[in-house]
């Protein structure tokens, strides 16, 4: 029921996006495409895989597994390949658990690295658009500016309270929020050096701007003229609003977020949803290697 309705919010966002787009402005945008900047693209994207599962391995060390850098790259492109190619059968996180599972580590200690993970990749998109907005502040209207600092400060603040949460003892006596004071506790106790968590922020960073490099490279390939600076404001809500789970894979929530932000800087509408469609796709071609890696999982174990 649960994918029924993410295909059907998939649909309906299409159907109300496709109203105001021109397919025939689409395929002329198409067929201008370059695939000498589509390889360089997915090269990035790859990249951006590699250096996440890095981030990771780092994670999961300070929790005391002890696996090759090899088997995280492995496990994430596998991770990967099931968010984009089967959203909704099983998730991509759950995949890294159970492969770390029957490693014979603690089935929750993995849930707990996948979670800081997923949490330090968030602060790390939330930083580069805090920078990027301020270093490159004049191209979009000055509202968007403001809401986008709001939402990122309002972000990195929260995270940040998640280490002064465990000095407030009483909420250990309170059933729905005692599960903060646990995460506080266990999150000083990672961090404890706290350059550390600067380190991991950092990496994810890095992770992100080849995400948004890969989308510089589609738009080169299609020759949309966006500059890298708008992109770095443009691009980090967009991946945003696709962490929310209301559509297969973020297929349309990205294709709307894109087109609704890029059209104040006056791209034209069917360039967008063509650099768009064309992440998508690139994010399955980058996901491919996990379904390789699945394979030769599944043929060792016979």
């Amino acid at each position: 029921m649960k994918n029924i309705i993410k295909f059907i919010i998939t649909v309906v966002i299409f159907y109300f996006l496709f109203q105001y787009i021109d397919f025939k402005n689409v395929i002329k945008v198409l067929a201008k495409s370059h695939g000498g900047f589509i390889l360089l693209a997915l090269i990035a994207q790859l990249i951006s895989t590699v250096i996440a599962a890095y981030r990771w391995r780092l994670i999961m060390k300070l929790l005391d597994f002890k696996e090759r850098v090899s088997f995280y790259v492995q496990s994430y492109f596998r991770g990967s390949f099931f968010n984009q190619v089967l959203p909704g059968s099983i998730g991509g996180d759950a995949v890294r658990v159970i492969e770390l599972v029957q490693k014979n580590y603690d089935k929750k200690e993995a849930i707990y690295g996948i979670f800081v993970d997923r949490i330090i990749g968030l602060v790390g998109l939330l930083v580069l658009n805090l920078l990027a907005n301020n270093i490159f502040y004049g191209n979009f209207p000055a509202w968007l500016y403001q809401l986008l600092n709001l939402i990122s400060i309002g972000g990195i603040l929260g995270f940040s309270a998640l280490f002064i949460i465990e000095k407030l003892t009483f909420l250990a006596k309170l059933p729905f929020l005692n599960i903060f004071l646990r995460l506080s506790k266990r999150l000083n106790r990672l961090y404890a050096n706290k350059m550390l968590l600067v380190e991991h922020i950092s990496i994810s960073v890095v992770v992100h701007l080849f995400s948004i490099l890969a989308i510089y490279g589609l738009a080169l390939s299609v020759e949309v003229h966006l500059s890298l600076q708008t992109l770095l404001i443009a691009i980090p809500p967009v991946f945003l609003l696709t962490i929310v789970p209301i559509s297969l894979a973020g297929w349309g929530v990205r294709e709307s977020g894109m087109v609704g932000i890029l059209m104040l800087v006056g791209a034209q509408k069917e360039e967008i949803l063509v650099i768009s469609v064309l992440y998508g796709l690139l994010l399955i071609l980058a996901s491919l290697p996990g379904a390789w890696f699945w394979n030769k999982n599944k043929l060792q174990e016979r």
